[in-house]
């Protein structure tokens, strides 16, 4: 794959990375269901082989878990080491129940104990997860930590998820923001009003994360797979996957599907490829629950969508 800069770090990143959320498994507020471990491994390193050279995780995916299984994943893994990267700011209790944290001394706790799961002594892109609910003057302080931890070698870069312009530029007077992780897909698009510009003018990489809508764009999801997810998967929560949203958003994965029969590529590949065509964009977070999971989707790249098929999909919805 061809590798494009992120921000004003120096990591060459391929147009696709791994995502590791589902693979945290059960047990926590925002699951996926159950997830087998031996299948996440397998994903990962099915997803390293076609040349994915970066996984995306968190603390709180699986309370921990996720970061344990990518540590395996690398430890198993004969090919060159991936960038790993990792979030920070959402604590969790013993029934799995989450809460935002951007008090700096839980991020440093967070950071010493994602380094023990990652087995690592540097996280190559460590970001603040979500902003503070309520007061953004938790900001500074929060940003500030980071930028300590970076000073430190603990982390190469820091970055920011789901933070808005006026965020963004909150924590720019502390110290450079190298990444922003925002959610875009068809589905989703507020980010290209404002924040995608933003970045673009800023020279802020962005990687985006549920390019494929959280496998609702894959062509897999039907009226009654949808209806039949089990209580543990958050995505039963989500308006998205139920009507009247649903029969529109699959009317978008039928549109998807022909375009994908032109280019020999699958619906949630073309998906990824629209949310790769935009030029803020620097990389697109692509979960995969197995092997066959992650041949499916990590080609996405090569997909060259024309402008009349960029903007075809693009109205789907009404945009």
């Amino acid at each position: 794959m061809t590798k494009r800069k992120l921000g004003n770090s120096d990591l060459m990143i391929t147009p696709v990375g791994f995502g590791a959320w589902a693979i945290g498994g059960a047990g926590w507020e925002f699951a996926w269901g159950e997830q087998d471990d031996k299948d996440s491994i397998e994903a990962i390193h099915k997803a390293l082989d076609m040349g994915v050279n970066w996984i995306d995780t968190a603390a709180v995916y699986g309370t921990g878990h996720s970061e344990e299984v990518v540590a395996k994943a690398l430890e198993e893994y004969s090919g060159d080491r991936p960038y790993v990267f990792t979030k920070c700011g959402l604590r969790w209790n013993a029934d799995g129940d989450v809460r935002r944290v951007l008090d700096p001394v839980s991020i440093r706790e967070e950071c010493e104990e994602s380094l023990r799961r990652l087995k690592t002594e540097t996280i190559d892109l460590y970001q603040i997860h979500w902003p503070p609910p309520m007061n953004d003057e938790e900001i500074d302080p929060a940003w500030d930590m980071m930028a300590k931890l970076q000073e430190e070698g603990k982390v190469r870069w820091i970055g920011l998820s789901n933070f808005n312009v006026e965020q963004i530029q909150k924590a720019q007077q502390v110290a450079n923001v190298t990444s922003l992780q925002p959610p875009y897909n068809l589905v989703n698009r507020d980010v290209e009003d404002e924040i995608l510009p933003y970045c673009y003018e800023q020279g802020i990489g962005v990687i985006v994360y549920s390019p494929m809508m959280s496998g609702l764009l894959t062509g897999k999801m039907t009226k009654e797979r949808a209806a039949n997810l089990p209580d543990n998967d958050w995505r039963k929560r989500n308006p998205e996957f139920s009507e009247p949203k649903l029969s529109k958003n699959l009317e978008l994965v039928e549109v998807l599907k022909k375009i994908g029969e032109k280019h020999d590529k699958s619906p949630g590949e073309i998906a990824i490829a629209w949310t790769l065509s935009n030029r803020a964009v620097t990389g697109a977070i692509v979960g995969a629950r197995n092997a066959d999971q992650s041949k499916g989707v990590m080609d996405a790249a090569e997909v060259n969508l024309s402008e009349d098929e960029i903007s075809k999909l693009g109205s789907v919805l009404g945009k």
